[in-house]
């Protein structure tokens, strides 16, 4: 059902020092940031060889991120992301073996412009997922 691993994203209290530190001090290509209200979030791309990091500042004080980084002030990891081909088709399999998807359930418009649904944490090991339609 998966496949290839889009990103993995990182929640920082400062953008633009997390920015720099991967443009400036590692050399990766990054992008310009993106406010995305329905997501609550500000997001920087960084572009790897293989895959991307994404960069998540809270858009309000209301964002998920905020409330994450309330309880790690220095930021850390959040999600992992990764590609399917077919988001409905792939949410109601997760759903027939008891997965969790949060939210309505109902895909959204993801950083890509492209349909995001996100599975619970507790359903993965612990870790946010985040399915992207390519």
């Amino acid at each position: 059902m998966i496949g290839r691993l889009n990103h993995v994203a990182i929640a920082v209290p400062d953008l633009e020092a997390a920015t720099a530190t991967y443009r400036d001090t590692l050399g990766a290509k990054v992008s310009a940031p993106v406010d995305l209200p329905d997501h609550g979030v500000t997001t920087v791309f960084v572009e790897l060889p293989n895959t991307k990091i994404e960069l998540l500042l809270p858009l309000g004080e209301t964002s998920p991120i905020a409330k994450f980084l309330e309880k790690n002030p220095s930021g850390g990891m959040h999600h992992v992301c990764y590609e399917v081909d077919d988001i409905i088709a792939a949410r109601d399999q997760l759903l027939e073996k008891g997965a969790r998807i949060l939210g309505d359930g109902e895909p959204k418009t993801g950083a890509h412009g492209k349909p995001v649904l996100f599975l619970h944490p507790k359903d993965f090991s612990g870790t946010l997922v985040e399915l992207e339609q390519v």
